[in-house]
């Protein structure tokens, strides 16, 4: 029976703040590491061992992978990088609060923009756009399929197809495996995973900090599922 793991990185700096975060890269906050060490704590005192994780490019979910690993004792496991597991693209709401954006755009908009399945925020702009572009971490990128913005379902489609081809055949292959990522880009796994509507995904919660853990068969249909 393989084990998967999802774990929602710890609350972020932006996240404290109340900003619309996305594909900007910001550090956890002091609590947000807390949360990412009892993670760790956890998974050790459950005697979980992990054989693999696949985590985003963006610093919050790495760190939290790497405080995680280090309470549980598990630094050695070889972590898998992935763009496609970074969180959803805010557009054009990155770096704005939530609280001025309902001000701006209207209460209604701005959670139709966060909680509908298939409408995506209006764009980023073109100085953010360049910025993306100059970004280290995507130079290996196809500038094409670099979103701009994103609904959930647009994650969803960047998400599978790597669930498929990278996450899924280490579970195959009887491995233990946590996937250290955004509150987003794991919801759009949940859908796959556990066939939910389009209608039910968007009342979704996901706990940050706490290990979510999915008993699997061996074609990877859900057995059962527990926060730890």
């Amino acid at each position: 029976m393989s084990k998967l793991i999802l774990c929602r990185h710890g609350q972020s700096e932006w996240n404290a703040k109340n900003l619309f975060t996305g594909w900007a890269d910001v550090d956890l906050s002091d609590q947000g590491r807390a949360e990412a060490k009892t993670s760790g704590k956890k998974l050790k005192e459950q005697g979980i061992e992990i054989d693999i994780v696949f985590t985003s490019l963006l610093a919050r979910a790495i760190k939290t992978t790497y405080h995680l690993l280090s309470e549980s004792d598990q630094l050695f496991i070889p972590i898998v990088k992935s763009w496609r597991l970074n969180e959803r693209h805010y557009g054009g709401l990155q770096g704005l609060n939530k609280d001025d954006a309902r001000d701006k755009f209207g209460e209604e908009q701005v959670h139709i923009w966060r909680r509908s399945y298939d409408v995506a925020p209006p764009k980023q702009s073109e100085s953010q756009r360049n910025d993306y572009l100059k970004d280290k971490k995507y130079e290996h990128l196809d500038r094409r399929v670099m979103p701009e913005s994103e609904s959930l379902k647009d994650t969803l489609i960047r998400v599978i197809p790597y669930w498929n081809d990278q996450i899924s055949q280490q579970l195959l292959d009887g491995k233990t495996v946590l996937v250290s990522a955004h509150g987003n880009s794991l919801r759009a796994l949940i859908k796959y995973l556990e066939h939910i509507s389009d209608e039910d995904i968007i009342g979704y919660e996901i706990k940050t900090g706490a290990p979510l853990i999915f008993e699997l068969t061996d074609d990877l249909q859900v057995i059962d599922k527990y926060y730890l």
